[in-house]
């Protein structure tokens, strides 16, 4: 398939996108209006300097801009604003559905009221369905780094408003001497309510943090997963047991995760039989774009047109949508493969 043909027919396929932060969503759009509205935060508010603050230099600096996007955050039409930022963008790549994670628990350490971030989400939700054509749902994350006390009060700021599109529940922020035993009650009580378990897990750790979130937090996705190719038996229980991953290239070569796309272990997931679903993470932060994602599979693992078909339903499949519109979005992906 020549480059203008398999970008034609990636931006065809219908799209869901599974696993990308709400503040590290934000285009360099989106921060130059919120950086113009909050000149305070310090974040340059000419474009062609902001560009070049916003170009991925490394992991600290990528870290440097999350926070300072995070700090403009202070209202809802902050949020609202960043809401219909990544509804635009995932509109122009053709992506129909994303279940979008939000850390509630940094927004009110940081001042917001939890009635403005509630109001940005609902109100910008609502924009992205009828402006864009996006439904969006969210997955209410505990910052793992900060420990017990973040994840009960994520647990009680979830359950107590329950936003309209609240789908899972999850655990995000540093592995690395941060066991997810820990988090275990919050996850037990947010899925006897209703909602999906969806923590990270093995990105930056061995597979054993990945056994953890199946055995403790009792996962029904992971975010990551990368390093469960190091254990034949994980692999063998994640496809038996068709446990989703929500894979993200980009970021892990960004974060050094991996050295390369070509050094990935998305083929050997595919090869064993695991459901592989393709994610951006921090999409701008990360210079990473959805479809991007699936161009960089198909050319650097030699994924033919049936396997990125493939990989679309995957993400259809692993989301929490409900059956009726899985099976439309379905019906379409394989008139996509089958038309081209």
């Amino acid at each position: 398939m020549s480059g203008d043909s398999l970008r034609s027919f990636v931006h065809a396929l219908p799209k869901v996108e599974l696993h990308v932060h709400l503040v590290g969503s934000a285009s360099v759009d989106t921060v130059l209006a919120l950086a113009r509205r909050h000149p305070a935060a310090g974040v340059p508010t000419d474009r062609a300097e902001l560009e070049r603050f916003y170009a991925f230099r490394d992991f600290d600096h990528f870290l440097r801009v999350y926070w300072a996007v995070q700090s403009m955050l202070t209202d809802r039409h902050d949020i609202r604003l960043l809401v219909t930022g990544l509804a635009a963008e995932l509109a122009r790549q053709n992506v129909r559905y994303a279940e979008v994670t939000v850390t509630p628990y940094n927004h009110l350490l940081d001042g917001m009221a939890g009635e403005e971030l509630l109001s940005g989400l609902t109100e910008g939700r609502a924009l992205a369905a009828v402006e864009h054509g996006v439904d969006l749902a969210w997955c209410f994350d505990i910052p793992g780094e900060k420990g017990v006390r973040a994840g009960r009060e994520t647990l009680l700021f979830a359950l107590r408003e329950r936003p309209e599109g609240l789908v899972a529940f999850g655990l995000g922020g540093p592995e690395v001497g941060v066991g997810r035993a820990m988090f275990e009650p919050f996850f037990t009580a947010a899925r006897e309510a209703g909602l999906h378990s969806v923590p990270h897990a093995g990105e930056t750790t061995g597979p054993a943090t990945v056994w953890a979130a199946l055995h403790d937090l009792g996962a029904e996705r992971i975010g990551h997963g990368t390093s469960a190719t190091a254990d034949p038996a994980l692999l063998a229980y994640l496809a038996e047991h068709r446990i989703p991953l929500e894979v993200c290239p980009t970021s892990n070569v960004a974060t050094r995760q991996v050295p390369s796309i070509a050094a990935h272990p998305v083929r050997r997931m595919l090869d064993h039989g695991v459901v592989v679903t393709l994610n951006t993470d921090d999409p701008p932060m990360f210079g990473a774009t959805l479809e991007g994602e699936y161009l960089a599979v198909a050319t650097e693992l030699g994924l033919g047109r049936a396997e990125l078909a493939g990989l679309a339903a995957n993400a259809v499949r692993a989301s929490f949508l409900g059956e009726e519109r899985k099976t439309a979005l379905l019906r379409e992906i394989e008139a996509v493969a089958a038309a081209r």
